[in-house]
């Protein structure tokens, strides 16, 4: 599992303002959180493995767009980077499954790192949820093919439980890098909406071969219209059944 830790505000950190039903449907609050990977795969500075496990990391990412993410790829990775027998399965002792949770957890930790250092903050809040599936696609998804394999192998039904967690943490880093700390029921309802985004972008970004990859741009831009439109809609509803009181004069 993951933590979060509150910190002080600092110069350039992300933050927002309001609740999910405010003037933006997916307004975050202002005090700002650090996103932590899960602590079997958080890289430690004292670890004389870490940088190992990146190379790695790096080299499987690259291969699974031919082997997929399997053993075969595992040994075809170690072979390339000259590692004594038995080395890789000592770095990830779940094989290619675990390498994909450890890369897939770095790209959510690199993302957040991203966010941060571009001012994201100073955006409206539907701009850096957009510019969260940007920077994770465009930047930390790796090459589409070694995706589309990993996709494949967590739609295995064996899989599904480490789907879901993959997926949470994703949408999770997202929106505490975006500011969010909310506690009550918007923290699910905005991870559930997020999670149904980013997906869908997901899938239209392997498939896309527009210049700049522009179409699944677009097409991020009009779920978040939805999303909006969506939410704006149940205020509406909200505030035409909420009951009014009436005032009864005496005479």
């Amino acid at each position: 599992m993951h933590e979060v830790a509150p910190r002080k505000r600092l110069r350039g950190q992300l933050g927002g303002g309001g609740g999910i039903t405010g003037k933006d449907p997916w307004e975050a609050r202002a005090t700002p959180y650090i996103y932590r990977m899960s602590a079997e795969n958080n890289p430690n500075p004292a670890d004389p493995d870490a940088e190992l496990r990146d190379r790695l990391a790096d080299a499987m990412v690259s291969e699974a767009a031919f082997e997929g993410w399997s053993r075969a790829a595992l040994q075809a990775v170690s072979r390339q980077l000259e590692l004594p027998a038995g080395e890789a399965d000592r770095l990830f002792p779940d094989g290619a499954i675990g390498v994909l949770t450890y890369a897939s957890e770095r790209a959510d930790r690199r993302t957040v790192e991203d966010m941060e250092k571009e001012g994201v903050a100073n955006l409206k809040i539907r701009d850096r949820i957009k510019s969260a599936v940007r920077i994770r696609l465009e930047r930390h998804a790796g090459n589409r093919e070694g995706a589309r394999r990993a996709l494949a192998l967590l739609s295995l039904p064996f899989n599904a439980p480490l789907a879901m967690r993959l997926l949470y943490r994703t949408v999770d880093a997202m929106w505490y890098a975006a500011g969010d700390t909310s506690t009550d029921f918007n923290f699910y309802t905005k991870r559930a909406t997020l999670a149904g985004v980013y997906s869908s972008t997901l899938l239209y970004w392997l498939n896309d071969r527009s210049p700049g990859s522009e179409a699944t741009w677009g097409f991020l831009d009009r779920r978040i219209d939805d999303v909006m439109k969506i939410e704006r809609l149940k205020s509406q509803i909200s505030s035409w059944t909420r009951p009014t009181t009436r005032v009864v004069s005496r005479r």
